[in-house]
Parts: structure tokens; sequence; C-alpha cells
């Protein structure tokens, strides 16, 4: 096997969304992963950028089991295909589009039953491992810690307020999931049950409300080795540090998550357009921060706007980075082998 050039690692840094219920040879999706070594695509079911265009890319889970491998033959490398499927409000294979029913996080907690949790997240996961999905954005480990939170609370996503109840649920959904060779992701590290706001909208600040207990549940699924990709949280924590909001802090992902915590895994931000960001950095600040900062993966959902050559784009940023001497190449190999690692963990594609 050759070498990995510089491109091939830094395209396994990249997580994209893309138009389409399929894709074609010549789409900017299939050439970043076969042209670019594209690391990792996201799905979503509704398109959000353009209220004139209804559908994304799911319309039936036979389209979807074709979408998959049609991405599987382009790439370089094998994909992570990714979706948020935490169950309940936030669910993108619906049951209008021929999926299973899901519960949501709330409603499992309520119910308070390991076994129920594991058979539920256990549905999930054969969805998703039937359709070529290998990476749910999933479980939310936040807490219910704020009756009046919007985008936690408000869509019913935190399984309780107790971080050990929390915890215990985390760990039956994760345990499920790899049952089936699919790989979860807890979110949304350090925590953004507390918030008042909503990060897709603007600037979170945490500072007065966010709790060091927050971070349990994301410390018992590295115990129980079921941690294999944390997402950051946009909230913004004077406390943790002054001056940038968690997916951009070195303070939070390096010194909380990977010296006090001791992880080891591949860290995801969430959603670099959404407002928290993209509406305080410019681009290039914001990749550089979070890369130095400590992400492995940056994720453009390109679905809250759209830009058709937005890997390649973001691609040519990173690369530029590092010849400029803003970023090591060592950095990047840093992250190149945390993700290859993750993706050797995968049944053969």
């Amino acid at each position: 096997m050759t070498m990995p050039t510089l491109q091939d690692k830094i395209g396994q840094m990249i997580l994209v969304g893309f138009r389409g219920y399929e894709v074609k040879e010549m789409d900017a999706v299939a050439r970043d992963a076969r042209e670019r070594n594209l690391g990792s695509i996201i799905y979503f079911d509704q398109e959000m950028a353009d209220t004139h265009m209804k559908g994304r890319n799911i319309q039936s889970p036979a389209q979807v089991r074709t979408l998959s491998a049609t991405m599987q033959k382009f790439a370089k490398t094998p994909l992570l295909i990714s979706i948020d499927q935490e169950g309940g409000r936030v669910n993108r294979l619906k049951s209008t589009y021929g999926f299973p029913e899901t519960c949501s996080h709330e409603e499992l907690g309520l119910r308070n039953d390991a076994t129920y949790t594991y058979e539920h997240a256990e549905l999930i996961a054969e969805t998703l491992a039937g359709v070529g999905i290998n990476l749910n954005l999933a479980p939310v480990v936040d807490l219910d810690a704020n009756p009046n939170n919007p985008i936690i609370k408000g869509k019913r996503r935190s399984f309780h307020a107790d971080p050990e109840v929390v915890a215990a649920h985390a760990i039956e959904y994760a345990r499920a999931h790899r049952k089936h060779d699919v790989i979860t992701c807890a979110k949304h590290f350090p925590g953004h049950g507390s918030a008042m706001g909503d990060t897709h909208l603007g600037y979170v600040d945490v500072t007065k409300t966010w709790h060091e207990r927050e971070m349990i549940p994301f410390q018992r699924l590295i115990e129980a080795g079921l941690a294999e990709v944390i997402m950051t949280a946009h909230v913004f924590n004077a406390t943790l540090d002054a001056d940038r909001p968690a997916t951009l802090s070195k303070k939070v992902l390096q010194g909380l998550l990977r010296d006090k915590l001791g992880y080891q895994g591949v860290i995801v931000s969430d959603d670099m357009e959404m407002k928290a960001i993209s509406g305080h950095y410019g681009l290039e600040n914001a990749i550089q921060f979070g890369i130095d900062a400590g992400l492995d993966i940056l994720c453009f959902g390109n679905n809250m706007s759209y830009e058709v050559n937005i890997g390649e784009k973001v691609m040519n940023i990173v690369a530029g980075l590092v010849e400029s001497g803003k970023l090591s190449e060592a950095r990047i190999d840093e992250s190149y082998q945390r993700v290859m690692n993750l993706k050797s963990k995968l049944k053969a594609i």
C-alpha cells in the first residue's frame, strides 16, 4: 500500500453533507471520496438551506441502501456514513419513509428500563446497518438540567437529570449498536443540557449554569470502553476557557477530555456551520482553532447553508494552514491515525 499523502490524511478529517437521493460519478461528493480521500459523510432527510427543496438524502430503505453502497464504491478509503438517528424528534429515518418508529431518549429515561433501552437501541442499530450507515451521531448524554433548554429539553433529547442514569442508558445504547457494528458518538462535550440557548442560532454562554457533573456520562462511557467518538458542544464557558467555545478550546478538548478523562478516541465537532461558530469566527480561523484544539473530524453538514464544493474548500484551507506553518503535519498525523484506528474496527465494507 502506498504511503498516504498529506491530502489523504486531511481528507480523512472531513465530514460533509450533500444533496441527492443518488450520487453520480462526477458529483462533488463522489469526486471528494475518490480523489481527495474524503473520510466521512452525513445524511439528512430534510433540506434546510433551500425552502423550495423538500427532500435531501432519504426516500426509502432501498434507496438509502443503494446510496450508501454507491458512495462506498467511490471511496478511496471506506467511509464513515453518519446520521443523527437518536430517536423521537431527532430522527432522520422516519416511519413516513418506511423505517421503524423510534422513542426519544426522554421516553427511554422515563421508562428507566435498561433492557428496554438496549432492545430499542438494537432496533435502531439494525435499521442503520441494514442501509449501510455505520456511524450514529448518538446517544445524547447531555443532562436534563434546564427545563427551558430549547434544543435538548425542548426536543426531549436527554435521558434524565441524573448523570448516572444518563450514563446507564447511554451504555446500553452504545452496547446495542456495537453488536451490529455501528459506531456511536456521545454528545455534546462538555455538556449542553444546562444551556439557555441553541448553538444553531448563535452564541450560547453556560458559564453560570454548567456543572462538572455534566461530564460524568462521558466519563462512564470512556471507563466502559464504549466511547469511540465524542462530539463537542459549541457552548462557551468562561470558567473552562475565557476566550473560546468548547469546540475550539484546547483547554476543554485536550485539558479536560483527553488529559483529565483519559479519552483516546476520535473527537468530532458539532456542525461548524452553526451560528455559534460561523457567526463569530471566519471559516479559516474556525478550522485552525478547532484542529489546534484537538478536533479529529470537522463536520460540515452543508445544510444550514449550502456549498456544492464544501469538502474541497475545507481540505484546501487545512492544507494551506499546514503549508503556512499555522498547523503542523504532526498534528494532522495524530487525527489521521485516530480516524484510521476507528475505521479498523468496522466490519469489512
